[in-house]
């Protein structure tokens, strides 16, 4: 059997568990993070960010009903990521949306890349996840590539994207997926607790200088296949 690549500890938990697979043939190589400027923020607390394809599989819908939730604190939030994945959940989002009176404060901008998405990022102040399912979380790492800290669903190898900051310190805050609750929650933290903004802040810069490159996940799956030269190789 070929030896298959995984992008987390996770993964490579449930190829082994779902599928069968023996253990010593599902190695990791987990995906780079192109390093960036630090992201200035806006004012170092409102404005949020969530970057992912609009799907109910990243629970955007859940965010919504958080944020409506602390509808009082002054947050603007931007929803990037596309919007022709499934057409009857975007007009479900902008439904929720507009029951809960957040059209000013709650965008869904579509796609963006390149010197936009920077942009996009050097606003942000906190980077918001409420996935359902996760094998990785790239989007993640972006954002602490650029030392925004995150809040984000503890699902699948998002746990493992967020990791620890060299000196243990958390760069972000995992609640649990479907518990708008718990997210509000957070929210109300980050926004009265200077002390925590400070913590999730340092803790996001010192993890982005540990951040591995795409050069690393090069050499990790170089790593693999040298060990098996004669066998084919696949991806997956």
């Amino acid at each position: 059997m070929p030896a298959v690549i995984a992008t987390s500890d996770w993964a490579v938990r449930r190829l082994v568990s779902h599928h069968g697979l023996p253990p010593e043939r599902v190695h990791v190589a987990a995906p780079g993070a192109d390093i960036a400027p630090v992201a200035p923020g806006t004012d170092g607390v409102s404005r949020l960010l969530c970057v992912a394809a609009v799907t109910p599989r990243k629970g955007q819908h859940r965010l919504v009903e958080a944020l409506a939730k602390v509808a009082d604190l002054p947050w603007s939030c931007a929803l990037v990521g596309g919007l022709g994945h499934d057409p009857e959940y975007v007009d479900h989002l902008r439904g929720l949306i507009r029951t809960h009176h957040l059209e000013d404060r709650l965008e869904l901008t579509g796609p963006k890349s390149g010197a936009e998405l920077d942009a996009t990022y050097a606003s942000a102040d906190l980077m918001v996840l409420t996935s359902y399912a996760e094998t990785y979380g790239m989007a993640v790492t972006e954002a602490l590539a650029r030392g925004i800290p995150v809040l984000a669903t503890d699902v699948g190898g998002v746990p493992e994207a967020v990791g620890r900051a060299p000196d243990g310190g958390m760069p972000g805050i995992l609640v649990p997926p479907e518990n708008p609750a718990a997210i509000a929650v957070e929210l109300r933290g980050w926004f009265g607790e200077a002390d925590v903004r400070r913590r999730l802040k340092a803790a996001a810069r010192s993890r982005r200088a540990a951040l591995g490159g795409w050069a690393s996940t090069a050499q990790s799956l170089a790593a693999v296949l040298r060990r098996l030269p004669t066998e084919p190789r696949r991806a997956a």
